[in-house]
């Protein structure tokens, strides 16, 4: 027996668990970055003057929740959340969080539940969000982004996007992401997309079969093409 081999080889285990978990942790941090980025651009939007109105439709006439116009001064009504201003899942009196699909909320607060006997809280960064903003979100992000192509890997369209019809949830801070990238499965609550540690959705059967395999991004989920 080579025990020169033999007593390398726990250690050099531990070694490349050490570089992939640490890895993984840079991963979670730089997509945390651009998240939070997301969120000042977007929080932004919400005092006027900030950011140039979307110039491929009028404004006047446009009106928050109608899906047509543009949202100038977007508010807690049109799903609004203010940085600094994050609410948990339970403050279902904010129309964000209220305006979530049922089965997806109830999950969510079994799930949040559970996180606080660890001591983690989620915030609720974005979730239900009227068509106006979320067309007001999307150029936006073309103007911080440069083209729509990029803005796309990140925002969606009014009519395809899930934060539309109350089906999605941006989560944070970073111990909640953690809790959820570990736990998430057994409440149904998948990580859709690799560049958005923040998105979830609800899938039933991951509480059986795990969560499905991620998408790159939203450009290549077969949902924003409808």
């Amino acid at each position: 027996m080579n025990t020169r081999t033999t007593s390398r080889s726990p250690r050099m285990r531990r070694r490349r668990l050490a570089v992939t978990a640490a890895a993984l942790a840079l991963a979670v941090i730089v997509a945390f970055a651009v998240q939070q980025s997301l969120s000042v651009a977007f929080a932004d939007a919400a005092r006027p003057g900030t950011l140039p109105v979307p110039t491929d439709r009028p404004a006047e006439g446009g009106t928050a929740g109608t899906g047509t116009g543009s949202v100038i001064t977007p508010s807690e009504a049109d799903g609004v959340i203010r940085d600094g201003d994050q609410p948990t899942v339970f403050d279902v009196d904010r129309v964000a969080v209220g305006n979530l699909d049922p089965a997806l909320l109830a999950a969510l607060q079994r799930a949040a539940s559970d996180a606080e006997g660890d001591g983690v809280t989620f915030r609720v960064n974005s979730g239900w969000r009227t068509p106006a903003l979320q067309e007001r979100m999307l150029q936006d992000a073309i103007v911080q982004y440069g083209s729509e192509a990029e803005a796309r890997r990140w925002v969606a369209t009014a009519e395809t996007s899930e934060h539309v019809t109350g089906d999605a949830v941006d989560l944070g801070p970073l111990p909640a992401l953690d809790w959820l990238t570990q736990r998430g499965w057994r409440y149904g609550l998948c990580q859709i997309y690799a560049n958005e540690t923040w998105h979830y959705e609800l899938r039933p059967d991951a509480v059986d079969e795990g969560c499905p395999e991620m998408l790159a991004d939203p450009t290549v989920d077969p949902r924003t093409k409808r």
